[in-house]
C-alpha cells in the first residue's frame, strides 16, 4: 500500500464558543505514513489558460469535437458539454449533511464538485456544488455553514444555501459581496421545506425552483459577478485524458483510496471502475450504513477526478474547527483513471481559485467529469493502492 506523509502542527485553541450538541465519535486508530520523492525527468504537464472572459466564464478545451447541439459550451465546473445558460449562470453550494440519520441524499449525485470536511466531533460535512439546479425539487438535507464552506463557495461564486450557522460565520457573511440562501432567515424560508419523515435537524431540504424565487426576490444577480478567477480548474480534453503517464514511476497505483482516517465517522472510500474510468464512492457509516453511498433513487456517487487537500486547522473550542483555506505551504495528492501523484495547493484571495500543482510548479490538468475534493486536517493519514 502507498503511503503518505503529513506532518502535524499544533496550532492554538480558541475558547468560550459554544456546544454544538453532538453525539462523540470514538477515534480510530491511525497508520503513519511515508511518502517517496519524485524522478527528475518527468515530462511537465500542461500550463493553465490565462485568457478567458470573466463575465460568463468557459473552459478552454483541446477536445476538437462538435458539441452535441449548435450553441452549447464546455461547463466551467465538469469541462461537459452544456446549454450557455448553464454555464453563465452562478451555481449553488449547498452544505449537506453527512451522517446515519441524514442518509439518505436527495439529487447529491447531481452536484458536479462535492467538497467533504470535518465539522465538531470528527463528524464530515459535504458542500455539493451544483449547475443547472433550479429544477430539482428536493435537494438535501441541508445543515448549517461553516467560514471554510463559504471560502470555499466564494470560489465559483456560488450562492450558498444553508441552514444558519454559528456566530463566528457573522463577520464573513456580512461583507457586501457575499450572497446566500438561509433558511433560518424569514426572508429565506421559502426556499426549504422539512418533511415528516425523521426528526429536525435531519429533515430540511432545498428547492431548486424555490431558490430562484427567493435569489430573485433578494435582488441577485443570476449571471457571473466578474468576482472570481476567469477559469477555475484546468481541464484536459475527452481526446486526450491526462492519464499521469508523463510522470512515470511517480504517479502510483491508485485503484483504492481508503480515507476512514481522516473522517472516522463515515469512513468513506474510493473504488475505481476500469471499464467507465470513474471512481465509487462507498461508505462505513457508523455501522448503520455500509456500502455505496447512494442517493435516495439508488444512484451511487462516482467522480472521475478525486484531490485530497491537506490544511492547517485550529479547534476553536466546542468541537468546533477553522480550516486555513488561503495557504502556499501545503500539499495533497490527485487521483484520476486509477493513477495517483503528489501536488501543492495555492489559494491566495477570497474569491480566488484553489489550484493544485504537481511537483515541478505546472497547474496539473484534471480530466472532464466530476469531481470529488476531500479536505484533511494535516495530521490526519489516508491510504491508496
Amino acid at each position: 500500500m502507498k503511503k503518505i506523509k503529513i506532518c502535524i502542527l499544533i496550532l492554538p485553541l480558541l475558547i468560550g464558543l459554544a456546544a454544538c450538541g453532538q453525539d462523540e465519535v470514538p477515534e480510530n486508530p491511525i497508520v503513519s505514513q511515508s511518502s517517496e520523492s519524485a524522478p527528475a525527468d518527468v515530462t511537465p504537464a500542461p500550463k493553465a489558460p490565462d485568457d478567458l472572459p470573466s463575465a460568463s466564464p468557459e473552459v478552454v478545451t483541446e477536445d476538437d469535437t462538435l458539441p452535441p447541439n449548435p450553441g452549447m459550451v464546455r461547463s466551467p465546473l465538469t469541462n461537459e458539454w452544456v446549454d450557455p445558460e448553464v454555464a453563465e449562470t452562478r451555481p449553488i453550494a449547498v452544505v449537506i449533511a453527512n451522517e446515519a440519520n441524514a442518509i439518505p441524499h436527495y439529487n447529491l449525485s447531481k452536484a458536479s464538485v462535492v467538497y467533504e470536511a470535518n465539522v465538531e466531533a470528527r463528524m464530515s460535512r459535504l458542500m455539493a456544488v451544483y449547475e443547472n439546479w433550479w429544477n430539482l425539487e428536493k435537494i438535501g438535507n441541508v445543515r448549517s455553514l461553516r467560514t471554510y464552506y463559504m471560502y470555499w463557495a466564494f470560489e465559483w461564486d456560488a450562492f450558498a444555501v444553508h441552514f444558519g450557522g454559528p456566530y463566528f460565520i457573522n463577520d464573513l457573511l456580512a461583507q457586501e459581496t457575499t450572497q446566500t440562501v438561509d433558511g433560518n432567515l424569514d426572508s429565506d424560508a421559502g426556499a426549504f421545506f422539512r418533511t415528516s419523515d425523521r426528526p429536525a435537524p435531519h429533515n430540511g431540504y432545498a428547492s431548486g425552483p424555490e431558490l430562484s424565487k427567493v435569489i430573485n426576490q433578494k435582488g441577485y444577480p443570476l449571471k457571473y459577478r466578474g468576482l472570481t478567477d476567469a477559469s477555475h480548474f484546468l481541464f484536459a480534453s475527452k481526446l486526450n485524458p491526462n492519464t499521469l503517464s508523463q510522470y512515470g514511476a511517480e504517479a502510483k497505483n491508485a485503484t483504492y483510496i481508503d480515507m476512514s482516517g481522516c473522517y472516522p465517522l463515515t469512513r468513506c472510500y474510493f473504488e475505481f471502475n476500469e471499464e467507465d474510468g470513474l471512481y465509487y464512492r462507498s461508505q462505513h457509516l457508523s455501522g448503520s450504513v455500509d456500502g455505496p453511498h447512494t442517493d435516495s433513487n439508488g444512484t451511487q456517487l462516482t467522480f472521475k477526478n478525486i484531490l485530497v487537500q491537506s490544511v492547517k486547522y485550529e479547534e476553536l473550542g466546542a468541537g468546533y474547527l477553522a480550516f486555513q483555506c488561503h495557504d502556499s505551504t501545503r500539499d495533497g495528492w490527485f487521483f484520476t483513471n486509477g493513477k495517483g501523484i503528489h501536488v501543492n495547493w495555492e489559494k491566495t484571495t477570497d474569491y480566488g481559485a484553489t489550484r493544485y500543482y504537481d511537483d515541478y510548479g505546472n497547474e496539473v490538468a484534471l480530466n472532464t467529469g466530476k469531481t470529488m475534493i476531500c479536505v484533511i486536517e494535516e495530521k490526519d493519514n489516508f491510504t491508496f493502492r
